[in-house]
């Protein structure tokens, strides 16, 4: 449920911020074959992965249009309006009104057997009684004070200068740090620059960015590049340059997504887990002519190795939880990454599946 909940503060948020007016028209078409044609058109010439998701909207609409007609109801238009968008398999696609949510089916992968995350086991034999928590952040240091373990479970929840500053000051003497994103559904991008100022910042491209530029669904403007932020939080001569396990599931969406594609920037980190859930465009929206609020992916992000990972951002090292190994008490995505910082870094270990 907490998933769900932050999801709803981000429809909210972003009923505000549009990519169109969100003044209506009194006078302005109302009918269900307009609201359902304006939306089809909306979505035709702002959506940006049409590509990448493999969708043939014109045929979507060829499947969805003939179930419409101006005497039916609003549930009844709502539920169509929903499918429709549903064929996106975009976790940043929303319909709302004062009645219903629509949520993309791509949120049930979160729940799917492949994100089998113990929060149980996490909390009793990585984080323990004698764990700490500092902010959003929840940590220990295992493998004997070996390796720091870090918990960050959303990037909704705040991070502070001082958060870091004493999380990396506590471990300075480890190996390496794990930070666990498994299941982290998301939140600001603010935050996703926060924790990464950690880093050896200075500056560097970590991906670019581009918008649609015009109706054809091949229309975008260049590639802006965005950068890493500045690390001296930490003071400038001290940015963490040992090795960082960053452990990511189909359940990082989002912000998570993007944390994961900036970590090219940075030889001394490596991704282990699945394939992130993917969400790496910024979503954006506005009104319908019958008051219901939309939104949908507006930009698409491309890495440094110039792939576009919209549909999950692959780790460096492929291994999912083995429940027998949680049978006897141990997260194998945690030893596996334990395993890699302990030897010294550097190529990752091809995992056993």
């Amino acid at each position: 449920m907490k998933k769900i909940h932050i999801i709803i503060l981000c429809l909210l948020a972003t009923a505000l911020s549009s990519c169109e007016h969100l003044f209506l028209d009194r006078d302005e078409d109302k009918t269900p074959t307009h609201v359902f044609d304006y939306l089809w058109n909306r979505v035709d010439q702002l959506y940006t992965f049409f590509d990448v998701k493999s969708v043939d909207w014109d045929s979507v609409y060829r499947v969805y249009s003939p179930m419409v007609n101006d005497e039916m109801s609003d549930d009844s238009l709502f539920r169509v309006c929903s499918a429709m968008l549903n064929t996106l398999r975009d976790g940043h696609t929303n319909l709302w009104n004062e009645f219903d949510i629509m949520r993309s089916d791509t949120i049930s992968y979160w729940m799917s057997e492949y994100n089998c995350f113990d929060e149980d086991l996490i909390t009793l034999n990585y984080l323990t009684l004698q764990g700490h928590q500092t902010g959003s952040l929840k940590h220990n240091a295992i493998r004997y004070g070996k390796v720091a373990y870090i918990r960050y479970a959303s990037f909704s929840s705040s991070l502070s200068d001082y958060d870091l500053i004493h999380v990396t000051d506590m471990y300075k003497d480890c190996a390496g740090l794990i930070i666990d994103l498994r299941q982290n559904g998301g939140g600001s991008i603010s935050n996703v620059a926060k924790l990464m100022s950690i880093f050896d910042c200075h500056h560097q491209k970590i991906y670019s960015v581009q918008h649609k530029a015009g109706p054809d669904h091949n229309d975008f403007t260049p590639l802006l590049d965005d950068f890493a932020p500045d690390s001296s939080i930490l003071g400038k001569n001290t940015p963490y340059i040992k090795p960082v396990a960053v452990l990511v599931d189909r359940g990082s969406f989002s912000a998570t997504s993007f944390f994961s594609l900036a970590m090219q920037a940075f030889d001394n980190v490596k991704l282990f887990g699945d394939y992130t859930g993917g969400g790496t465009g910024l979503p954006n929206g506005g009104a319908l002519p019958n008051g219901w609020f939309y939104r949908f992916s507006c930009s698409r992000t491309i890495a440094l190795d110039g792939g576009n990972y919209e549909n999950g951002v692959p780790p460096d090292v492929h291994v999912l939880l083995d429940p027998a190994a949680v049978d006897q008490g141990k997260d194998n995505i945690i030893e596996t990454a334990a395993d890699w910082i302990l030897s010294g870094g550097g190529t990752p270990p091809i995992a056993k599946q």
